[in-house]
């Protein structure tokens, strides 16, 4: 049996080429003592994914030249070496990026598919469901009643974010995305209070237009203007939670920072980052509270689905241009 896996061949310099990947051919593997051996169903494409191309020192190991690379993946288990996992089960892992995949069993979790879709835990009910979780309601604090911003609002993680606001309990919440379609999306599906295209004018113009009484939480997914532009319009005590910067992953030379964070000090405004595996204890009761909410509809989510391996690159390429509504899926 044949096994197709994407290789990295060498570290692409500002945008990604195809010459910088191979779609190589290999034995299937077979599991070894306490192991098991998945047939993939679904592979997850990050933006994330981009900083391990790199070679620069990172929150995660770069991606190996000549080898196969890693994400987020869901498939049944057609061999197994290891008690607690049978044959038929279905799991979610790591090891994306191929159709086949072998790993020790204590990497391989365990989902229903009778109760949500397969694909859904790749997205709303994922690593990409528990970032929006984690971000918005720890590393931003959110309470009831804030303004919140959030950028690449019609993203996987985005279009959460402002949803979980939204039921938590928000006053108003603004997004931004790049079509006229994704803002109508936010608007009209996904109950956002306001939205705008980001492509059609400044963005501090528009994000004043949108919340003229300020915001208290901004959600950054983009960073660059996004940001600066959040920090001009942040409330006193306001938070920002950096969760991405997808505006500067491809730059060659580091971007400019934000010319006004001075006004961090007027406003006593806080910036954080914050990495998802910092917050997997949250895991419980997220899917606790987000679970019901997906299985009644009152949390909605849209996903673009990529059809076969070989197009695995091209979709990866495609959430790095913005293509994607919600997230985004390579089906095997």
């Amino acid at each position: 049996m044949i096994n197709r896996e994407w290789h990295l061949l060498s570290r692409p310099v500002g945008w990604p080429k195809p010459e910088d990947f191979a779609l190589v051919e290999t034995a299937v593997p077979t599991p070894g003592e306490g192991q098991v051996l998945v047939r993939n169903k679904y592979l997850s494409v990050d933006p994330y994914m981009r900083g391990r191309m790199s070679a620069a020192k990172s929150y995660a190991a770069p991606f190996e030249l000549g080898k196969v690379m890693q994400g987020g993946a869901v498939g049944e288990v057609v061999a197994s070496n290891a008690e607690g996992i049978s044959v038929g089960d279905h799991v979610l892992h790591f090891f994306g990026w191929r159709e086949y995949a072998v790993m020790d069993a204590k990497h391989a979790v365990k989902v229903d598919f009778e109760a949500a879709p397969l694909s859904t835990y790749l997205g709303v009910l994922g690593m990409t469901g528990l970032t929006a979780y984690a971000g918005l309601l720890r590393t931003a604090s959110f309470k009831e009643g804030d303004i919140v911003f959030v950028s690449g609002a019609a993203g996987a993680v985005g279009s959460q974010v402002g949803q979980i606001a939204k039921l938590k309990g928000a006053s108003r919440v603004i997004g931004s995305a790049g079509s006229d379609e994704k803002v109508k999306l936010l608007v009209e599906e996904y109950g956002f209070d306001a939205a705008f295209n980001y492509k059609k004018g400044p963005v501090s113009e528009q994000l004043r237009a949108s919340a003229p009484d300020g915001i208290d939480i901004y959600f950054d997914n983009v960073g660059g203007e996004h940001l600066e532009a959040a920090i001009g319009s942040l409330n006193l005590r306001g938070r920002i939670a950096i969760c991405g910067m997808i505006s500067v992953y491809n730059n060659t030379e580091p971007a400019p920072g934000p010319r006004n964070l001075a006004r961090l000090i007027q406003t006593r405004g806080r910036i954080e980052g914050f990495l998802v595996g910092d917050n997997y204890d949250l895991q419980p009761q997220f899917v606790q509270e987000v679970g019901p909410w997906v299985a009644s509809g009152a949390l909605k989510y849209r996903e673009t689905v990529v059809e076969g391996i070989e197009n695995n690159l091209e979709a990866f390429l495609g959430v790095l241009r913005g293509d994607n509504t919600g997230k985004m899926i390579v089906k095997l």
